[in-house]
Protein backbone atom coordinates (compact mmCIF):
# COMPACT_ATOMS: atom_id res chain seq x y z
CA UNK A 1 0.00 0.00 0.00
CA UNK A 2 1.28 3.47 -0.76
CA UNK A 3 2.41 5.31 2.32
CA UNK A 4 1.69 9.03 2.66
CA UNK A 5 1.86 10.92 5.90
CA UNK A 6 2.67 14.36 7.24
CA UNK A 7 5.77 15.02 9.34
CA UNK A 8 7.45 17.68 11.41
CA UNK A 9 11.02 18.43 12.41
CA UNK A 10 12.24 18.49 16.01
CA UNK A 11 11.82 21.83 17.79
CA UNK A 12 15.53 22.03 18.64
CA UNK A 13 16.47 21.73 14.97
CA UNK A 14 13.93 24.35 13.99
CA UNK A 15 15.27 26.83 16.50
CA UNK A 16 18.87 26.22 15.48
CA UNK A 17 18.12 26.49 11.77
CA UNK A 18 15.82 29.49 12.01
CA UNK A 19 13.38 27.86 9.61
CA UNK A 20 10.03 26.19 10.04
CA UNK A 21 9.54 22.76 8.57
CA UNK A 22 6.14 21.28 9.20
CA UNK A 23 3.94 18.40 8.26
CA UNK A 24 1.86 18.85 5.12
CA UNK A 25 -1.72 17.68 5.08
CA UNK A 26 -1.74 14.81 2.61
CA UNK A 27 -4.88 13.44 0.99
CA UNK A 28 -5.55 9.76 1.46
CA UNK A 29 -3.49 7.99 -1.19
CA UNK A 30 -5.98 5.22 -1.82
CA UNK A 31 -8.72 7.70 -2.69
CA UNK A 32 -6.54 10.13 -4.61
CA UNK A 33 -4.62 7.63 -6.75
CA UNK A 34 -6.73 4.77 -8.12
CA UNK A 35 -4.81 1.50 -8.31
CA UNK A 36 -1.92 2.53 -6.05
CA UNK A 37 -3.29 0.79 -2.96
CA UNK A 38 -3.27 -2.60 -4.72
CA UNK A 39 0.33 -2.40 -5.92
CA UNK A 40 3.22 -4.13 -4.21
CA UNK A 41 6.93 -3.42 -4.59
CA UNK A 42 6.54 0.30 -5.18
CA UNK A 43 8.14 3.31 -3.52
CA UNK A 44 5.06 5.41 -2.86
CA UNK A 45 5.63 8.45 -0.64
CA UNK A 46 6.75 7.84 2.94
CA UNK A 47 5.99 11.36 4.14
CA UNK A 48 5.47 14.91 2.97
CA UNK A 49 7.61 17.74 4.34
CA UNK A 50 6.26 21.28 4.06
CA UNK A 51 9.04 23.85 3.94
CA UNK A 52 8.78 27.46 5.02
CA UNK A 53 11.46 29.22 2.95
CA UNK A 54 11.41 32.52 4.89
CA UNK A 55 14.97 33.81 5.10
CA UNK A 56 16.32 31.48 2.42
CA UNK A 57 17.16 28.21 4.23
CA UNK A 58 19.75 25.94 2.62
CA UNK A 59 19.51 22.18 2.15
CA UNK A 60 21.84 19.43 0.95
CA UNK A 61 24.95 18.22 2.74
CA UNK A 62 27.09 18.35 -0.38
CA UNK A 63 27.47 22.09 0.32
CA UNK A 64 25.34 23.00 3.35
CA UNK A 65 25.21 21.19 6.65
CA UNK A 66 22.67 23.40 8.39
CA UNK A 67 19.41 21.49 8.02
CA UNK A 68 18.99 17.75 7.67
CA UNK A 69 15.36 16.66 7.80
CA UNK A 70 15.88 13.18 6.37
CA UNK A 71 15.92 10.04 8.48
CA UNK A 72 18.16 7.06 7.62
CA UNK A 73 16.94 5.39 4.44
CA UNK A 74 14.99 8.45 3.24
CA UNK A 75 15.55 10.14 -0.11
CA UNK A 76 14.28 13.16 -2.04
CA UNK A 77 14.14 12.67 -5.83
CA UNK A 78 15.03 15.77 -7.86
CA UNK A 79 15.43 16.45 -11.59
CA UNK A 80 17.15 19.47 -13.16
CA UNK A 81 17.34 21.28 -16.52
CA UNK A 82 14.02 20.29 -18.14
CA UNK A 83 11.50 19.90 -19.34
CA UNK A 84 12.43 18.02 -22.50
CA UNK A 85 9.29 16.21 -23.54
CA UNK A 86 10.46 12.78 -24.66
CA UNK A 87 12.84 12.26 -21.76
CA UNK A 88 10.73 14.06 -19.16
CA UNK A 89 7.77 11.89 -20.12
CA UNK A 90 9.86 8.75 -19.53
CA UNK A 91 10.73 10.08 -16.07
CA UNK A 92 7.10 10.96 -15.29
CA UNK A 93 5.87 7.53 -16.34
CA UNK A 94 8.45 5.79 -14.15
CA UNK A 95 7.43 7.92 -11.17
CA UNK A 96 3.77 7.23 -11.92
CA UNK A 97 4.31 3.47 -11.90
CA UNK A 98 5.78 3.78 -8.42
CA UNK A 99 3.09 6.20 -7.19
CA UNK A 100 5.88 8.48 -5.99
CA UNK A 101 6.74 12.19 -6.19
CA UNK A 102 9.74 14.30 -7.15
CA UNK A 103 10.84 17.92 -7.41
CA UNK A 104 11.70 19.40 -10.81
CA UNK A 105 14.08 22.38 -10.93
CA UNK A 106 13.24 23.85 -14.33
CA UNK A 107 15.18 26.16 -16.64
CA UNK A 108 13.03 29.12 -17.66
CA UNK A 109 13.50 29.02 -21.40
CA UNK A 110 13.00 25.27 -21.49
CA UNK A 111 9.67 25.77 -19.72
CA UNK A 112 8.54 28.44 -22.18
CA UNK A 113 9.21 26.13 -25.12
CA UNK A 114 6.84 23.48 -23.71
CA UNK A 115 4.40 24.92 -21.16
CA UNK A 116 2.06 21.95 -21.63
CA UNK A 117 4.78 19.69 -20.25
CA UNK A 118 5.24 21.99 -17.26
CA UNK A 119 1.53 21.81 -16.50
CA UNK A 120 1.55 18.02 -16.90
CA UNK A 121 4.28 17.69 -14.29
CA UNK A 122 2.20 19.81 -11.93
CA UNK A 123 -0.96 17.85 -12.76
CA UNK A 124 0.74 14.66 -11.63
CA UNK A 125 1.43 16.19 -8.25
CA UNK A 126 5.15 16.92 -8.44
CA UNK A 127 6.80 20.05 -7.03
CA UNK A 128 8.16 22.62 -9.49
CA UNK A 129 11.11 24.83 -8.55
CA UNK A 130 13.50 26.89 -10.69
CA UNK A 131 17.03 26.63 -12.05
CA UNK A 132 17.60 30.11 -13.60
CA UNK A 133 16.55 31.36 -17.03
CA UNK A 134 19.31 29.88 -19.18
CA UNK A 135 21.49 27.70 -16.94
CA UNK A 136 24.46 30.06 -16.80
CA UNK A 137 27.03 29.52 -14.09
CA UNK A 138 26.29 32.09 -11.41
CA UNK A 139 29.90 32.32 -10.31
CA UNK A 140 30.80 33.90 -13.67
CA UNK A 141 28.06 36.53 -13.61
CA UNK A 142 27.83 39.99 -12.11
CA UNK A 143 25.27 40.57 -9.38
CA UNK A 144 22.89 42.27 -11.84
CA UNK A 145 23.22 39.50 -14.44
CA UNK A 146 22.82 36.84 -11.79
CA UNK A 147 19.65 38.47 -10.50
CA UNK A 148 18.25 38.63 -14.04
CA UNK A 149 18.95 34.93 -14.53
CA UNK A 150 17.26 33.98 -11.27
CA UNK A 151 14.21 36.23 -11.47
CA UNK A 152 13.53 35.73 -15.17
CA UNK A 153 13.71 32.00 -14.55
CA UNK A 154 11.11 32.29 -11.80
CA UNK A 155 8.78 34.41 -13.95
CA UNK A 156 9.20 32.21 -17.04
CA UNK A 157 8.47 28.93 -15.27
CA UNK A 158 5.53 30.52 -13.44
CA UNK A 159 4.18 31.82 -16.76
CA UNK A 160 4.49 28.39 -18.35
CA UNK A 161 2.77 26.79 -15.36
CA UNK A 162 0.03 29.40 -15.22
CA UNK A 163 0.59 30.09 -11.52
CA UNK A 164 3.49 30.89 -9.17
CA UNK A 165 5.94 28.04 -8.59
CA UNK A 166 7.51 26.85 -5.36
CA UNK A 167 10.21 29.14 -3.90
CA UNK A 168 12.72 26.32 -4.33
CA UNK A 169 15.95 27.11 -6.22
CA UNK A 170 19.03 25.17 -7.27
CA UNK A 171 22.17 26.81 -8.64
CA UNK A 172 23.34 25.56 -12.07
CA UNK A 173 26.53 23.53 -11.64
CA UNK A 174 25.97 24.07 -7.87
CA UNK A 175 27.93 27.33 -8.32
CA UNK A 176 26.61 29.40 -5.40
CA UNK A 177 28.41 32.76 -4.95
CA UNK A 178 27.64 34.49 -1.66
CA UNK A 179 26.20 37.56 -3.39
CA UNK A 180 23.54 35.47 -5.11
CA UNK A 181 22.77 33.52 -1.95
CA UNK A 182 22.07 36.90 -0.35
CA UNK A 183 19.74 37.73 -3.25
CA UNK A 184 17.83 34.48 -2.79
CA UNK A 185 17.56 34.91 0.98
CA UNK A 186 16.12 38.37 0.43
CA UNK A 187 13.50 36.81 -1.83
CA UNK A 188 12.74 34.04 0.68
CA UNK A 189 13.81 31.30 -1.70
CA UNK A 190 15.01 27.98 -0.35
CA UNK A 191 18.41 26.97 -1.75
CA UNK A 192 18.76 23.28 -2.57
CA UNK A 193 22.05 21.51 -3.05
CA UNK A 194 22.39 17.71 -3.17
CA UNK A 195 23.65 14.67 -1.30
CA UNK A 196 23.79 12.12 -4.12
CA UNK A 197 24.93 13.01 -7.65
CA UNK A 198 23.91 10.60 -10.43
CA UNK A 199 26.47 12.18 -12.81
CA UNK A 200 24.03 11.16 -15.52
CA UNK A 201 25.48 13.73 -17.94
CA UNK A 202 28.74 11.74 -18.05
CA UNK A 203 27.20 8.61 -19.52
CA UNK A 204 24.53 7.47 -21.94
CA UNK A 205 24.05 4.24 -20.02
CA UNK A 206 21.00 3.92 -17.81
CA UNK A 207 22.58 1.12 -15.79
CA UNK A 208 25.70 3.18 -15.11
CA UNK A 209 23.55 6.04 -13.82
CA UNK A 210 21.51 3.65 -11.67
CA UNK A 211 24.54 1.91 -10.15
CA UNK A 212 26.18 5.23 -9.30
CA UNK A 213 23.12 6.42 -7.39
CA UNK A 214 22.76 3.12 -5.54
CA UNK A 215 26.42 2.91 -4.58
CA UNK A 216 26.45 6.49 -3.28
CA UNK A 217 23.25 5.93 -1.30
CA UNK A 218 24.68 2.75 0.20
CA UNK A 219 27.62 4.77 1.44
CA UNK A 220 25.63 7.79 2.71
CA UNK A 221 22.44 6.06 3.77
CA UNK A 222 20.06 8.84 2.70
CA UNK A 223 19.94 12.13 0.82
CA UNK A 224 18.71 14.49 -1.87
CA UNK A 225 19.33 12.75 -5.21
CA UNK A 226 20.24 14.79 -8.30
CA UNK A 227 19.27 13.63 -11.80
CA UNK A 228 18.50 15.49 -15.04
CA UNK A 229 15.32 14.90 -17.02
CA UNK A 230 17.06 15.95 -20.23
CA UNK A 231 19.70 13.21 -20.09
CA UNK A 232 19.41 9.99 -22.08
CA UNK A 233 20.89 7.90 -19.28
CA UNK A 234 18.26 9.08 -16.80
CA UNK A 235 15.38 8.57 -19.22
CA UNK A 236 16.67 5.06 -19.92
CA UNK A 237 17.57 4.06 -16.37
CA UNK A 238 15.14 5.81 -14.03
CA UNK A 239 12.57 3.01 -14.08
CA UNK A 240 15.15 0.38 -13.10
CA UNK A 241 16.54 2.76 -10.48
CA UNK A 242 13.14 3.20 -8.82
CA UNK A 243 12.62 -0.57 -8.86
CA UNK A 244 15.98 -1.06 -7.13
CA UNK A 245 15.29 1.68 -4.56
CA UNK A 246 12.00 -0.02 -3.67
CA UNK A 247 13.67 -3.44 -3.35
CA UNK A 248 16.34 -2.05 -1.05
CA UNK A 249 13.80 -0.37 1.20
CA UNK A 250 14.44 3.32 0.59
CA UNK A 251 11.59 5.70 1.38
CA UNK A 252 10.72 8.78 -0.66
CA UNK A 253 10.07 12.10 1.04
CA UNK A 254 8.13 14.65 -1.01
CA UNK A 255 8.99 18.30 -0.33
CA UNK A 256 6.34 20.98 -0.82
CA UNK A 257 6.33 24.75 -0.13
CA UNK A 258 4.39 26.43 2.65
CA UNK A 259 3.49 29.11 0.09
CA UNK A 260 4.38 29.87 -3.57
CA UNK A 261 6.85 32.52 -4.61
CA UNK A 262 5.77 36.05 -5.51
CA UNK A 263 7.05 37.01 -8.95
CA UNK A 264 8.33 40.50 -9.85
CA UNK A 265 6.23 42.47 -12.36
CA UNK A 266 9.07 43.64 -14.61
CA UNK A 267 10.39 40.11 -14.98
CA UNK A 268 6.87 38.84 -15.65
CA UNK A 269 6.69 41.34 -18.53
CA UNK A 270 10.04 40.19 -19.84
CA UNK A 271 8.93 36.55 -19.70
CA UNK A 272 5.69 37.34 -21.51
CA UNK A 273 7.62 39.17 -24.23
CA UNK A 274 10.02 36.27 -24.69
CA UNK A 275 7.15 33.77 -24.76
CA UNK A 276 5.41 35.79 -27.47
CA UNK A 277 8.64 36.04 -29.46
CA UNK A 278 9.12 32.27 -29.23
CA UNK A 279 5.54 31.67 -30.29
CA UNK A 280 5.87 33.92 -33.33
CA UNK A 281 9.14 32.27 -34.29
CA UNK A 282 7.65 28.77 -34.05
CA UNK A 283 4.54 29.80 -35.99
CA UNK A 284 6.61 31.43 -38.73
CA UNK A 285 8.56 28.22 -39.41
CA UNK A 286 6.17 25.30 -38.98
CA UNK A 287 7.24 23.56 -42.20
CA UNK A 288 10.47 25.24 -43.25
CA UNK A 289 12.75 22.63 -41.67
CA UNK A 290 10.52 19.61 -41.94
CA UNK A 291 12.49 18.19 -44.88
CA UNK A 292 15.41 17.66 -42.49
CA UNK A 293 13.40 14.93 -40.82
CA UNK A 294 10.48 14.06 -43.11
CA UNK A 295 10.15 14.02 -46.91
CA UNK A 296 7.71 16.48 -48.45
CA UNK A 297 4.20 15.06 -48.34
CA UNK A 298 0.61 16.18 -48.34
CA UNK A 299 -1.10 16.96 -45.04
CA UNK A 300 -3.16 13.78 -45.25
CA UNK A 301 0.01 11.68 -45.32
CA UNK A 302 1.38 12.94 -42.03
CA UNK A 303 0.84 10.50 -39.14
CA UNK A 304 -1.81 11.48 -36.64
CA UNK A 305 -0.58 12.53 -33.20
CA UNK A 306 -1.44 9.95 -30.59
CA UNK A 307 -2.28 10.60 -26.94
CA UNK A 308 0.20 9.61 -24.29
CA UNK A 309 -0.23 5.98 -23.34
CA UNK A 310 1.50 4.26 -20.45
CA UNK A 311 2.24 0.56 -20.50
CA UNK A 312 3.65 -0.36 -17.06
CA UNK A 313 6.09 -3.30 -17.20
CA UNK A 314 4.17 -5.85 -15.16
CA UNK A 315 4.28 -4.15 -11.78
CA UNK A 316 0.54 -4.33 -11.27
CA UNK A 317 -2.73 -5.11 -13.00
CA UNK A 318 -4.85 -2.28 -11.64
CA UNK A 319 -5.89 0.79 -13.64
CA UNK A 320 -3.75 3.90 -13.95
CA UNK A 321 -5.20 7.41 -13.57
CA UNK A 322 -6.50 8.96 -16.76
CA UNK A 323 -3.92 10.62 -18.96
CA UNK A 324 -4.24 14.19 -20.18
CA UNK A 325 -3.59 13.21 -23.79
CA UNK A 326 -0.34 15.06 -24.41
CA UNK A 327 0.62 15.07 -28.07
CA UNK A 328 3.77 16.15 -29.83
CA UNK A 329 3.78 18.40 -32.86
CA UNK A 330 6.21 17.98 -35.79
CA UNK A 331 8.03 21.10 -34.57
CA UNK A 332 8.57 19.49 -31.16
CA UNK A 333 9.76 16.28 -32.82
CA UNK A 334 12.29 18.29 -34.81
CA UNK A 335 13.42 20.24 -31.75
CA UNK A 336 14.14 17.10 -29.75
CA UNK A 337 15.88 15.48 -32.71
CA UNK A 338 18.22 18.47 -32.97
CA UNK A 339 18.91 18.37 -29.23
CA UNK A 340 19.72 14.66 -29.33
CA UNK A 341 22.09 15.22 -32.27
CA UNK A 342 23.79 17.97 -30.26
CA UNK A 343 24.12 15.65 -27.26
CA UNK A 344 25.53 12.90 -29.46
CA UNK A 345 28.18 15.20 -30.94
CA UNK A 346 29.17 16.40 -27.47
CA UNK A 347 29.30 12.83 -26.17
CA UNK A 348 31.69 11.52 -28.81
CA UNK A 349 33.82 14.62 -29.28
CA UNK A 350 37.52 14.02 -28.58
CA UNK A 351 40.41 16.53 -28.52
CA UNK A 352 42.79 16.35 -31.51
CA UNK A 353 45.85 14.18 -30.91
CA UNK A 354 48.53 16.48 -32.18
CA UNK A 355 51.84 17.54 -30.70
CA UNK A 356 51.24 21.26 -31.16
CA UNK A 357 47.79 22.02 -29.94
CA UNK A 358 46.55 25.61 -30.20
CA UNK A 359 46.48 27.60 -26.99
CA UNK A 360 43.14 27.75 -25.21
CA UNK A 361 41.04 30.74 -26.14
CA UNK A 362 40.57 33.35 -23.46
CA UNK A 363 37.11 34.58 -22.56
CA UNK A 364 33.88 33.25 -21.15
CA UNK A 365 33.05 29.62 -21.73
CA UNK A 366 29.69 28.74 -23.29
CA UNK A 367 28.90 26.11 -20.72
CA UNK A 368 25.58 24.84 -22.05
CA UNK A 369 24.44 23.66 -25.50
CA UNK A 370 21.12 25.39 -24.86
CA UNK A 371 22.89 28.75 -24.97
CA UNK A 372 23.15 28.46 -28.76
CA UNK A 373 20.08 26.35 -29.37
CA UNK A 374 17.66 28.94 -27.98
CA UNK A 375 19.31 32.07 -29.42
CA UNK A 376 16.87 32.15 -32.34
Amino acid sequence: MMRVAGTSIAAALLAAAGVVLGGADAADADQERPGCAERNGILGVSRVVEIDTSGGPRFGNNQYKEIDFLKPGEIVLTFDDGPLRRKTTAVLNALERHCTKATFFMVGRMALVDPAMVREIDRRGHTIGTHTWSHKMQGRLSTASGENEIELGVSAVSLALGKPVAPFFRFPYLSDPARMQTQLKGRNQGIFSIDVDSLDFRTRSGSTMKNRVLSTLKRKGKGIVLMHDIQRSTAAGVSDLLDALAREGYKVVHIVPKSPIKTIARYDEMAEGLAEKRKKYANSRPLSSRSIVWPVASASEFPLAKPLKIEPPGLFKGPLPERSGLVRSPVEELRESLIENTERRADIAQPPRTQNRPKALKGPVNEDWRENFFNN
